[in-house]
C-alpha cells in the first residue's frame, strides 16, 4: 500500500470507532432502527478502504509487472486483479 495508506489507516479508525459506538448503543438498549441504520453504514466504509486498497494494487503491483516485461508476472498481477475486483463485487 503506497499513496492510499494514510487514507485508508484514516478510515479504519474511523471505522473502528463506528463500530465501538454500535456496540455502545447496544449495551445501552438504543433504538433498534438507529442501531441498524449505523450498521448498515458499516459496509459502505469498508467499500471505501477497499478502494483505496485496489486502487494501490492497480497503480503500484500491476505498473511494475507491466514496467517489467515480464509476461508471466503481468499475467499473475492481472489474475489477482481480476480476483480482487470479483471480490469486491461480492
Amino acid at each position: 500500500m503506497h499513496k492510499n495508506r494514510e487514507a485508508a489507516l484514516k478510515r479504519l479508525k474511523r471505522l473502528e470507532g463506528q463500530v465501538r459506538g454500535i456496540s455502545h448503543m447496544v449495551e445501552d438498549d438504543r433504538y433498534s432502527v438507529d442501531i441498524l441504520t449505523q450498521i448498515a453504514a458499516v459496509p459502505a466504509a469498508l467499500k471505501g478502504v477497499e478502494k483505496l486498497l485496489i486502487d494501490d494494487h492497480a497503480a503500484h503491483c500491476i505498473e511494475e509487472a507491466l514496467a517489467s516485461g515480464d509476461r508471466e508476472d503481468q499475467r499473475a498481477k492481472f489474475t489477482e486483479l481480476l480476483g480482487l475486483l470479483d471480490k469486491a463485487r461480492g
